[in-house]
């Protein structure tokens, strides 16, 4: 089985990236099953029916989401009837929206799990402990679990991919926007990167005007973010999978960029 998992959509120019690049390199590459972080598919923050509609129409199965997931509120109308979208499972009790799912293909269902991060995001339960009850409860589903860790700290990235090798087919870190050059297989069997990368605008400070950014910095004044325009990229990685045990055979990473 072979998953492509595409990195942060930003904005129109990620929803462009996608039209452009999806579906030549789900045939490059014979893609079964298309998963994509959608936090910011909606001008850089949050998510709406509209554009999660765009997303599926364009190629993509399944959204995963992360700490913009509440900022179009419109998601709360809809989040808990739509079942090829998730939330961070370690939200609060109570929280609408679900942290795990599945998708079938092939005959197989895949389960997915989204986790955040604590360390500099919001304080939510531990997404340690939390992912053992989550996986065990997906494991009675399918031996094939994808999770989308999408936190800031690349220690607690590492962290939560060494405590969950050969528990999981891979744990994939989002949220930064910067594709590392870390993507392994572990020693279980559990394929691993910090981050996945960005799909959205190239010259840009992870999807935000350069020089929005610079001018903070040099001012340390505060700014209204706008997004990029001009080149565009789509970040991914792709995943071999053995389907009866769940193992991760090779994750390759992806970059494709367009020069405008």
């Amino acid at each position: 089985m072979r998953i492509l998992f595409i990195g942060d959509i930003v904005g129109k120019p990620g929803r462009e990236a996608i039209k452009k690049f999806l579906k030549p390199l789900q045939l490059e590459h014979q893609i079964d099953v298309t998963i994509a972080n959608g936090e910011n598919a909606a001008a850089g923050k949050g998510l709406t029916k509209e554009i999660a509609e765009e997303l599926y129409t364009n190629g993509i199965q399944f959204l995963t989401m992360g700490n913009h997931v509440w900022d179009q509120r419109e998601i709360m109308n809809f989040i808990d009837r739509e079942p090829r979208l998730i939330r961070p499972a370690n939200y609060p009790v109570g929280a609408p929206g679900q942290g795990h799912g599945y998708i079938r293909t092939m005959g197989k269902k895949i389960g997915v799990l989204n986790l955040s991060g604590r360390v500099f995001l919001p304080p939510l339960d531990d997404p340690f402990s939390g992912a053992i009850r989550w996986i065990n409860q997906i494991k009675q589903e399918t031996p094939i679990v994808i999770v989308d860790f999408h936190a800031e700290a690349t220690s607690e990235k590492v962290a939560l991919g060494w405590f969950l090798d050969g528990k999981v087919s891979a744990v994939l870190g989002t949220h930064t926007h910067i594709q590392t050059a870390d993507a392994r297989l572990l020693h279980q069997g559990t394929a691993y990167i910090t981050d996945v990368g960005m799909t959205g605008p190239r010259d840009s400070v992870l999807g935000v005007k350069k020089e929005i950014i610079i001018n903070r910095f040099l001012t340390q004044l505060p700014a209204k973010f706008e997004l990029a325009s001009g080149p565009i990229q789509l970040n991914a990685v792709v995943l071999d999978i053995d389907e009866d045990t769940g193992r991760t055979r090779k994750i390759n990473t992806i970059q494709m960029f367009d020069e405008g």
